[in-house]
C-alpha cells in the first residue's frame, strides 16, 4: 500500500534547506556553501527531496542491494541499464546514496543534448546535479574526485515498448574509454522496476520526428488522460543491485584501442542483463516485489 507520509511532509510550509539538513546532515555538511561551476544547488536538490524519496520510500518501496559497493570517497563511474520514458531510475539512485550510502555524496549523471534543449528543465536537470554529457565534462568531474553515472543505452533504452522490457540495449563503449583513461573504477548497476511504471505499448516514430522529440510513447494513460494524470506512474516495486567496483587495469593509452574497449563494454551490458533476468525470475510479482 502507497503511504503518503513524504509526500505530505513536502508540501509543509517552512524552509527546504533547513529540514534537508536536519534530514540528511552529512549530505548537506559535504555540499553546503560550495560554489560548483556546472550548476548544482543544495537548495534546489532539497526543495525536491521530498519528491523523490516520496517516490523511493512509498510509492515503488525501492529495494537497493549492494549500496556499500559504491565507494564513499574518490572517482568512481555508475553505469547501467535505463528505462521508464522519464528518467527516474537516475532520481532513485541519487536517492539511495543521499539517504542509505554510508558515506553520502551525489551522483553527476551525463544527459544527452536533448534534455537541455526542453523549455523550463535544463536549468532543473543542472540545479538537481545533473551535467552534460562530454567526455570533457565526465574527466573533470573523475579529476575532482566525483561519482560519475553513466546510461550507455541513452535515450533509446528509455524509450523501448513494453515488448522490448529489460532487453538491455547494446552500449555505447564511451564509459569504458572514460575508465581506461581516467583510471576510474566502473560499477555496474541492475535495476528493475523502471521498464514498467509506463508500458509503453507504442513508438510513433513518424509523430515523434515532427515533434523533434527522440520517442513518442503511446500508454495507458498517456495521451488520453487529462494532464498530470497521464504522467502517473504505475506503484511497481523496484530493485536496484549495485555490483562490485571493476578496477580495469589499463594503462591510458587503451582507451584508443576499440576491440578492447568494446569487448569490456559487452561484457558489462551481459553481465547485467544476466543480473536483470534472474532478479526478473527472483520477483514474486510487478506489485509486490521480492522475498525477504
Amino acid at each position: 500500500m502507497v503511504t503518503w507520509t513524504n509526500l505530505q511532509e513536502a508540501l509543509k510550509p517552512g524552509d527546504p534547506l533547513k529540514a534537508f539538513a536536519r534530514r540528511h546532515p552529512s549530505f548537506y555538511s559535504r555540499y553546503a556553501g560550495q560554489e560548483d561551476d556546472f550548476g548544482f544547488k543544495l537548495s534546489t536538490f532539497a526543495l525536491w527531496e521530498p519528491l523523490f524519496r516520496f517516490c523511493y520510500e512509498d510509492y515503488f518501496k525501492v529495494r537497493t542491494e549492494g549500496i556499500e559497493n559504491i565507494l564513499g570517497e574518490g572517482p568512481a563511474i555508475v553505469c547501467g541499464n535505463h528505462s521508464g520514458l522519464i528518467p527516474i531510475d537516475g532520481a532513485m539512485l541519487a536517492m539511495a546514496m543521499c539517504s542509505h550510502h554510508p558515506s553520502p555524496r551525489r551522483v553527476r549523471f551525463l544527459a544527452t543534448d536533448w534534455f537541455f534543449g526542453l523549455p523550463g528543465l535544463g536549468d532543473w536537470i543542472v540545479e538537481t546535479g545533473q551535467v552534460r554529457a562530454t567526455q570533457e565534462n565526465a574527466r573533470i568531474l573523475l579529476s575532482r574526485g566525483e561519482l560519475v553515472g553513466v546510461y550507455p543505452e541513452g535515450l533509446r533504452g528509455v524509450g523501448k515498448t513494453f515488448r522490448e522490457r529489460y532487453r538491455v540495449l547494446d552500449f555505447h563503449p564511451g564509459f569504458v574509454q572514460l575508465s581506461i583513461a581516467t583510471g576510474a573504477p566502473l560499477i555496474p548497476i541492475a535495476t528493475v522496476g523502471g521498464d514498467e511504471i509506463y508500458p509503453n505499448l507504442l513508438n510513433l516514430k513518424g509523430l515523434a520526428r515532427f515533434m523533434r522529440m527522440p520517442f513518442w510513447a503511446v500508454t495507458p494513460t498517456f495521451p488520453w488522460l487529462p494532464f498530470p494524470l497521464m504522467f502517473i506512474p504505475l506503484p511497481v516495486k523496484w530493485m536496484i543491485n549495485i555490483h562490485k567496483p571493476i578496477d580495469l587495469g589499463y594503462p591510458p593509452e587503451k582507451a584508443g584501442d576499440r576491440k578492447l574497449v568494446l569487448r569490456i563494454a559487452r561484457e558489462i551490458q551481459y553481465d547485467i542483463q544476466r543480473d536483470i533476468n534472474r532478479l526478473l525470475r527472483e520477483r514474486r510479482s510487478v506489485f509486490t516485489g521480492w522475498d525477504g
